[in-house]
């Protein structure tokens, strides 16, 4: 993420889990010669991952709820900021923990939301929760999404991802960091918005206005175990948006909902969480939703 000469600060990616380990990242600055990009990202923008079907069977029998309980207590970043409020609203059903093991072999979470597709199967995260950017080989796996997950309950089931998409941008260079996952349907064999509904999805629209932003800190005393929101008006930063929030590792791929309707849950679907502006944060960064971001999410739903 390119930062102005003038405004030398770190961003703080947003990860959570056993191993926990804050990247800190020194952007260059914005006026800097931009990086040339490869044949293949150009003819080819999005990065596809598929999991097997054993892989799958495997990652649904790892995450029991013994195994969810002590991810969450692994790991405490501190008190929660006063930015972040608890949910007590409509619940959520589209918004829900992303668990998975990293690239490092470690337990650990994202936040992640089920969104309108063609295929009612597209799930939208932070392209950092499912591979390290600039570093292809490094990618996670043993991955399920829980829709709804409060304090251990798991209302909708547990759905195992099949497919994870990246921008191109993302894993070679660390820009664009978004990600759209395919599920499986669940037990019953429904697909995921037949289950849970969908958050609409907006690409190419002007910043600004309200954003109600979403995640599963581990900060305490929730560690996890209960959606937060922050609420406040998106800007233009540092080429990417930013909105005032203290939510830390963990909330990583919430939703940030423009349009957001209190009263049914629903809004329309215009970044997700990717990073903070220092350890002890004030801001919220997420990536502009644009034409890579759309071609990946076009990808995902066809698939």
């Amino acid at each position: 993420m390119p930062v102005m000469p003038a405004k030398p600060t770190s961003v703080v990616t947003l990860l959570a889990g056993a191993a926990m380990a804050l990247a800190v990242a020194v952007p260059a600055p914005a006026t800097a010669a931009a990086a040339p990009v490869s044949p293949a990202a150009t003819a080819n923008p999005v990065s596809l991952m598929t999991y097997a079907a054993k892989e799958r069977r495997d990652a649904l029998a790892y995450w029991t709820p013994a195994r969810i309980k002590a991810v969450g207590r692994s790991v405490d970043l501190g008190p929660t900021g006063p930015k972040a409020k608890p949910w007590r609203g409509t619940r959520m059903n589209t918004v829900g923990r992303l668990f998975f093991v990293n690239s490092g072999g470690s337990d650990t979470w994202c936040t992640a939301t089920a969104v309108k597709s063609a295929n009612r199967s597209v799930v939208m995260t932070a392209g950092h929760c499912v591979r390290r950017g600039s570093s292809p080989a490094n990618t996670s796996s043993t991955m399920v999404f829980v829709p709804a997950y409060n304090k251990g309950s798991k209302p909708y089931g547990v759905f195992a991802v099949r497919d994870v998409l990246t921008p191109r941008s993302w894993e070679e260079d660390s820009t664009d960091d978004v990600s759209a996952l395919v599920v499986d349907t669940d037990k019953s064999g429904r697909k995921l918005t037949d289950v849970v509904g969908g958050q609409a999805i907006a690409f190419n629209r002007a910043v600004g206005g309200t954003v109600s932003a979403f995640g599963y800190p581990a900060t305490h005393p929730q560690r996890g175990e209960e959606l937060l929101r922050c609420v406040g008006t998106a800007k233009k930063e540092h080429g990417t948006q930013v909105i005032p929030c203290d939510m830390t590792g963990g909330s990583s791929g919430g939703p940030w909902l423009a349009d957001f309707n209190a009263t049914t849950g629903k809004g329309v679907l215009v970044s997700v969480n990717s990073a903070l502006d220092s350890m002890q944060p004030t801001k919220m960064y997420g990536p502009v939703l644009g034409a890579t971001a759309k071609a990946m999410y076009t990808r995902a739903e066809r698939r």
